[in-house]
């Protein structure tokens, strides 16, 4: 099930207005709607509150797997058809040729799924210089499996 439709029937099944929710969460009521639709979709920090609101766990509107395991999947060529015993070597050559912070980032976000609060937090570094580096270094990652998509 999309995240979009569990936020929204976790609500109705509440009887609770988008405006409603967003009053609770900080956050405007067409956000919500864009995240029920689809077009938007919330920060884990976000899952976790959302979840708190409707007092279930944050896996039962997207496993915290899944919500990572999503940013990758955008990294991967269009129309490839990688199978798990490619990509693992693939990632393992990339993660090489990185910058050793650049590749320890990464390992700690999409190996060790933490979130890039914990990744600032372990690292002292801030939390937005997490996000960027992650963004730069999937961007390399796209390019790099294209170009050995390119190659075969």
């Amino acid at each position: 099930m999309e995240i979009g439709k569990t936020i929204a029937d976790l609500r109705e099944s509440r009887g609770m207005s988008q405006e409603t929710l967003a009053r609770q969460l900080f956050v405007s009521r067409d956000l919500v709607s864009k995240w029920e639709n689809g077009t938007r979709r919330p920060d884990w920090p976000t899952i976790e509150r959302i979840a708190r609101v409707f007092d279930v766990p944050p896996d039962r509107i997207l496993r915290r797997d899944e919500y990572v395991f999503d940013e990758l999947a955008d990294c991967l060529p269009s129309g490839a058809d990688v199978s798990e015993e490619e990509l693992v070597p693939l990632l393992n050559a990339f993660l090489k040729g990185l910058h050793r912070r650049a590749a320890d980032l990464f390992v700690l976000r999409y190996h060790l799924l933490k979130s890039p609060a914990q990744i600032a937090s372990a690292c002292g570094i801030r939390e937005n210089h997490v996000r960027s580096s992650l963004s730069k270094t999937r961007k390399q990652l796209k390019q790099y499996l294209e170009e050995q998509k390119n190659e075969r």
